[in-house]
């Protein structure tokens, strides 16, 4: 079995992914929030970003974590074709949800609970899809039971998230969101991990992979600018109902619901305008 390290540059490597989910949530739950009172192709537009910016955050965090992933006496590659299928699936999956959110208004705990199902097993999808694409001489091995813990706590945060950004009041409540999404991915991430072993196999070939710092790291610092150039310009772009800023301005105003009539009182309600 190989000795395997989570954090082989100490701190920094679970910081700066920390970092990176957080402002990736923040951004999403802000864009998700404005899709709410936005019609027609507006409305697409916020989800898309919304989409592309948790996807992206999510996906950057777990690579950026896995930079200080190590295991003794072995070298770690990455499949290039694997790991960008794993991006493509966080932005992909994560996209359905806040659609399914951001369009099926008429039955919000329906919308809710699928919407978050799908974005939770989205972010699972990519973070397993991710460890697929590691190349080292060796096998992978998993522990069934937390690989089930990790399932259920990205399901239950991804929940969370789109709960907050349908029914929180108050921008500090918004904003409080994005680091408690970002602590439940990062868990998600970590006890993730902590269902691996690695039974080490020296014949086993490692010539398909690439090194993360030549194919990985560009390609997670890319999707990083995005996501803060992304969240700048947001910052700086004035609402349609404030003067200040969309990012750190006032909460966008959660649309009002109209209260449901009973059948039988809508039709008492039509006999009487009939008599009159």
């Amino acid at each position: 079995m190989g000795e395997i390290h989570h954090a082989d540059h100490g701190w920094v490597t679970p910081a700066v992914s920390y970092f990176v989910a957080c402002l990736g949530a923040f951004v999403a739950l802000r864009s998700a929030r404005w899709a709410l009172i936005s019609n027609g192709r507006s409305r697409a537009v916020w989800l898309l970003f919304a989409s592309t910016s948790l996807g992206a955050g999510i996906w950057s965090m777990h690579f950026i974590a896995m930079l200080g992933f190590s295991v003794s006496g072995v070298e770690i590659t990455y499949q290039p074709g694997l790991t960008v299928l794993s991006l493509l699936v966080a932005v992909a999956v994560v996209g359905v949800g806040l659609f399914t959110v951001g369009y099926w208004r008429s039955r919000p705990v329906l919308s809710l609970l699928i919407g978050g199902l799908t974005t939770g097993l989205g972010v699972a999808a990519m973070h397993y899809l991710g460890m697929a694409a590691m190349v080292l001489p060796g096998h992978l091995g998993y522990d069934h039971l937390t690989v089930e813990l990790s399932i259920g706590i990205a399901v239950f945060a991804a929940t969370a998230a789109l709960w907050a950004a349908l029914n929180i009041r108050g921008t500090v409540a918004v904003l409080a969101a994005a680091p408690v999404m970002g602590v439940a991915v990062c868990a998600m991430h970590y006890t993730g991990m902590a269902a691996l072993s690695v039974r080490l196999d020296f014949s086993h070939s490692t010539q398909d992979g690439v090194m993360a710092l030549q194919f990985i790291f560009p390609l997670g610092v890319g999707l990083g600018c995005y996501i803060f150039f992304g969240a700048l310009a947001f910052a700086v772009s004035p609402s349609k109902t404030s003067s200040q800023p969309l990012l750190v301005g006032p909460a966008a105003p959660l649309p009002t619901r109209t209260p449901r009539v009973p059948p039988q009182r809508r039709r008492a309600v039509g006999r009487a305008g009939a008599r009159r």
